[in-house]
């Protein structure tokens, strides 16, 4: 049994980590590890980063053809896709975000890890609503939490 099956999160371990070049330029990471028959990802590529050996396989992104667009992480119905960019001091992590209040550019947010805990905070970025109610959020945080938050907090 994986890891994950009887936890319920991923781990780091599970998952393909981009070399620090990549990240430096910003990438989708895909935490999707159900095989079941699930493909927008594929579809939302522009550049066609993203393929899966069938229709059931987890997502794979090649980190060299992807620009980080986020639209991958737009459509997963899963809220499995994060686009993590790595910036001098701080790393930059947009991620779907679907409870209200929507958090504000510039206001401070708790970061979350997989597990829900309270890992820093976070100062949001940016914030583009799209039209399936489904937001992405892009925060700030400290460079050595770049894997490891993946939900935000808002503390209003």
């Amino acid at each position: 049994m994986k890891e994950y099956e009887r936890t319920g999160v991923i781990s780091i371990e599970e998952i393909r980590v981009p070399s620090e070049e990549q990240l430096k330029r910003g990438v989708a990471i895909t935490e999707c590890i159900q095989e079941i028959p699930c493909n927008p990802c594929v579809d939302a590529c522009p550049v066609n980063a993203i393929s899966m050996e069938d229709i059931n396989s987890p997502p794979f992104v090649d980190y060299d053809r992807c620009t980080g667009c986020a639209q991958c992480a737009a459509v997963c119905p899963g809220l499995a896709i994060f686009v993590v960019k790595l910036e001098d001091e701080s790393a930059l992590i947009t991620l779907p975000y679907e409870f209200l209040p929507l958090p504000e550019k510039g206001e401070e947010v708790e970061a979350l890890d997989r597990e829900g805990r309270g890992v820093g905070k976070a100062i949001v970025r940016r914030v583009v609503k799209k039209k399936d109610n489904t937001a992405l959020v892009t925060v700030s945080v400290d460079r050595k939490l770049a894997m490891d938050v993946r939900n935000i907090r808002v503390l209003r």
